[in-house]
């Protein structure tokens, strides 16, 4: 992860996959369903019966407000999402696009709440392909992922992951990526893998969920948004370069 461009090349190739915007799928947790949810961590860890709103600095001076996140969430999302999405010549960074924004309304609504989810138990440790096995919602678990990851960062390295230097920030995605991070209650390899694919849907969906400002990850892949088809066009752009601008769902409402 050390390469932007490499960073940037891989996000290219998994963006058309993800572009619909569906909210991710959280990938299965093996740990502990009772010490992954730090009850007692204020800072991070939230009830599901008590959002909260707060406010960050977003890009050109404009005000993101978010619906669930804490001071200390954002914060923690912002720096994860600018190492995975750096800026460069074809886009802003990861929160300067909206991915924060997206992060807390997906956890924010029934998604994060676990809407669809059974959650009748039991609860077991199981391979990938059985599915989610937690009882926590996705909002639990990413609250109980990053205040674990903090609480490790800060014994590690002296700082919370946002109050990290770059190269630390880097070794410690590599660290859970490879799951040597000892998270308390959490699998550090599949926090991981769900948060990579949080962030990578807040920058690839319609941009009506609150991430992909401006069309920005459509236009760097040429994905035409919600146009399904073309038949008006064929025949002018024959065997020519067809390059619609993109055109969200809020678009054609």
């Amino acid at each position: 992860m050390d390469d932007p461009r490499a960073r940037r090349r891989f996000l290219i190739g998994a963006g058309t996959a993800l572009a619909s915007g569906a909210a991710a799928q959280v990938a299965q947790a093996q740990a502990n369903p009772a010490a992954a949810h730090p009850a007692n961590d204020s800072q991070t860890a939230r009830s599901t019966t008590t959002p909260a709103a707060a406010t960050a600095p977003a890009a050109a001076g404009a005000i993101a407000t978010y619906e669930l996140l804490s001071a200390t969430e954002i914060a923690f999302y912002t720096a994860v999402a600018d190492q995975m999405i750096p800026a460069d010549e074809l886009s802003g960074s990861g929160s300067d696009c909206g991915v924060v924004v997206f992060i807390d309304r997906q956890l924010n609504g029934a998604w994060g709440g676990g809407a669809k989810m059974y959650r009748g138990g039991p609860f077991r440790k199981a391979k990938p392909e059985y599915g989610y096995q937690l009882s926590l919602t996705p909002r639990e678990f990413f609250a109980a992922g990053v205040a674990a990851v903090n609480r490790w960062t800060q014994a590690t390295f002296g700082h919370p992951f946002d109050g990290l230097t770059h190269p630390q920030q880097i070794q410690a995605l590599h660290d859970l990526e490879g799951g040597k991070a000892p998270l308390q209650g959490i699998n550090p390899r599949q926090f991981f893998d769900a948060l990579l694919s949080l962030v990578m849907e807040g920058f690839f969906a319609d941009p009506m969920y609150g991430g992909n400002k401006d069309k920005v990850s459509w236009k760097m892949v040429g994905f035409p948004g919600l146009p399904a088809f073309y038949k008006d066009a064929a025949l002018q752009f024959r065997g020519k370069k067809y390059a619609p601008a993109p055109k969200s769902i809020a678009d054609f409402s």
